[in-house]
Parts: C-alpha cells; sequence; structure tokens
C-alpha cells in the first residue's frame, strides 16, 4: 500500500463513526451502499495482491498479564 493512496489513510475512530452516525447511514439502502462498497475494496485489494488471513475467534492480540498480588496492600 501506498503513501499516496489517500482512500486507504487511516483517521481515528471518532471522525470515522462520526462520518456514519446519523440516522440516514442507519437505513437499509445506506447499509447496502456500504456492504457494495466494503464488497468493491476488499475485491481490489485482493486484485493487487493482497492477503486476507482468516484469525481464530479465541485469537487475541493482547498478551496475556502478569498476574498482580494484593497481598499486604493495606495501610497497617
Amino acid at each position: 500500500m501506498s503513501n499516496s493512496d489517500d482512500h486507504y489513510d487511516r483517521a481515528s475512530d471518532d471522525e470515522f463513526f462520526q462520518q456514519y452516525d446519523d440516522a440516514v447511514t442507519r437505513t437499509v439502502e445506506a447499509r447496502s451502499g456500504i456492504r457494495t462498497q466494503l464488497e468493491e475494496d476488499i475485491q481490489k485489494f485482493l486484485s493487487q495482491g493482497g492477503r486476507v488471513d482468516e484469525v481464530g475467534a479465541n485469537i487475541s492480540a493482547d498478551p496475556p498479564k502478569k498476574p498482580e498480588s494484593n497481598y499486604g496492600s493495606r495501610p497497617i
């Protein structure tokens, strides 16, 4: 993916969801248009050599945390 491809530049989550946060975008027709655009974007990505990997539902990007001990943490 090149830096010049503005379509794939990432905005913050807030900006993204504000774009789709009005009642008009929650209609069946609007959702259909969004799905169609998403499908076209995926096909373009795949045709340019992109790859989609399926990740299991039990996989998490967050590594397990070391257990914390609260033993003896209360003041005397």
